[in-house]
């Protein structure tokens, strides 16, 4: 393990430092599940959300109760109604979720509180904060079916919610909320959770459900989501990573009416509604998975499904912007010898030649084209991809667009010095030549002590 550890550890935590760069300072609403806590997952979750208030990002928790209010109308004797998908609130079911929301929220501020060494609550500290933040008005009756105490959201009070974020305290939501006459209402965690990241334009709402995500089957074929819902737990289904918010809402209006929780379009309604009320990133990832939250925040692909207004990758030009994200990205592999070492003075200088592949903000893969036009000739210099993100495709995305920039230019040939990864590039059409083959201009700068493997490609 003494050998090991340093090996996977290291490379790894470097990896996720430009998530949490990304994320310092950035507000959060956290959508969660009563079945999380019923399935006895509440510790390692609050956990979690303890260490990204660690990391300085602000959070908003808003939780559900569906699994402890039935608990307490068993108890009573009682059964639940639905209708249009929403629960039919008595004042007994109403009398049901107040003892329900209560003991949540008890044992909520309980697993907060928890600070025993060794533990990774350790030195935590998290105030959390709830209030009368949320004013509901009454369902009141559809289609003849008197909803009675079942409300939504009117108003979120943002400006109060910010105000305790930014003393860097966690603001924890439960589903009820009071009209103006001062009577209480059942709400859902969704609509709560929707409302509150709209109201303060968060930059990620995060659902933590029953659910794995959006499946790609699902998407590919949403005229036969009622037979392919029942695949959720199938480790062979795939879930779509990222969908962009035109596709969600194709996808949504070609489902059938959403009732139960796991149904395709319950969670993605909501995701859709705050994706066009102005949420950057909407989540649905499954609980049941130790850790969701942290991959699906800190990791490239994350665990569930992300909807976005735009798709999140883009493969463009560098800018000066980017000078810093490729010094970062390429630093490792010429300190290991793989690349020839690039002062920041040269990337400032060559910026423009460069193209870059980004995701969220961060730049996972980089080249820069080098022509020589009296060659008719280019040179691919410093193609590297994220050994995080290594395996998908990128290096050829962006030998791809290379080549487009280099037949643009009118030049006949694309060219690579290497020493390690000489077999990537035959595979892909380059052929080995001799050094003397370079360009005047280039080959006066070759170094012959790192016996580079120079590889021609003819530009068709």
């Amino acid at each position: 393990m003494d050998l090991v550890f340093p090996h996977t550890f290291v490379p790894w935590f470097r990896s996720v430092a430009p998530h949490i760069h990304a994320h310092r300072g950035k507000t959060f609403v956290v959508g969660l599940s009563g079945e999380l806590v019923a399935a006895g997952k509440l510790g390692n979750f609050v956990q979690d959300l303890a260490l990204m208030h660690a990391m300085g990002i602000k959070i908003v928790l808003a939780h559900g109760f569906r699994p402890q209010l039935e608990e307490q109308l068993r108890a009573k004797g009682q059964t639940s109604r639905f209708s249009h998908g929403m629960r039919i609130t008595d004042s007994v079911a109403l009398d049901c979720a107040q003892e329900a929301a209560g003991q949540l929220r008890y044992e909520i501020e309980a697993a907060f509180s928890q600070g025993l060494p060794n533990t990774p609550m350790a030195g935590a500290s998290v105030s959390v904060i709830s209030g009368n933040f949320v004013t509901a008005r009454p369902v009141g009756i559809v289609d003849g079916v008197d909803f009675m105490h079942t409300g939504l959201v009117r108003k979120i009070d943002a400006m109060a919610i910010r105000r305790s974020i930014d003393t860097g305290a966690l603001v924890m939501l439960s589903p009820f909320g009071f009209s103006h006459t001062g009577e209480a209402f059942n709400l859902s965690m969704e609509d709560v959770a929707t409302s509150a990241a709209i109201a303060l334009q968060a930059d990620k709402l995060v659902f933590v459900t029953e659910v794995r995500g959006i499946l790609q089957s699902i998407v590919q074929y949403p005229d036969k989501a009622v037979e392919l819902e029942a695949n959720q737990n199938d480790p062979d289904e795939e879930v779509d990573q990222e969908l962009a918010l035109a596709d969600a809402k194709r996808l949504l209006a070609a489902l059938p009416n959403p009732l139960q929780p796991t149904d395709t379009g319950f969670y993605l309604q909501h995701a859709v509604k705050a994706a066009e009320g102005g949420v950057e990133r909407v989540h649905i990832i499954p609980f049941k998975v130790d850790g969701a939250l942290l991959m699906e925040v800190f990791t490239h692909d994350g665990v569930g499904t992300m909807i976005v207004d735009e798709k999140l990758e883009s493969l463009r030009e560098a800018s000066s912007d980017d000078v810093g994200g490729i010094l970062q990205l390429i630093e490792p592999f010429e300190r290991d010898g793989t690349l020839v070492k690039r002062s920041r003075t040269e990337i400032e200088r060559d910026v423009n030649q460069y193209t870059v592949i980004e995701h969220d903000g961060v730049i996972f893969g980089c080249a820069a084209l080098y022509p020589f036009p009296e060659a008719s000739t280019a040179e691919m210099a410093a193609l590297t991809i994220s050994p995080s993100v290594q395996g998908q495709g990128d290096g050829e995305r962006i030998l791809k667009r290379i080549e487009q920039r280099a037949r643009a230019m009118g030049l006949s040939s694309l060219f690579v010095l290497t020493t390690r990864t000489m077999h990537w590039f035959i595979k892909r059409g380059f052929a080995p030549v001799d050094p003397d083959w370079l360009p005047e201009a280039r080959k006066r700068n070759y170094k012959w002590d790192r016996r580079s493997q120079v590889l021609v490609k003819p530009l068709k």
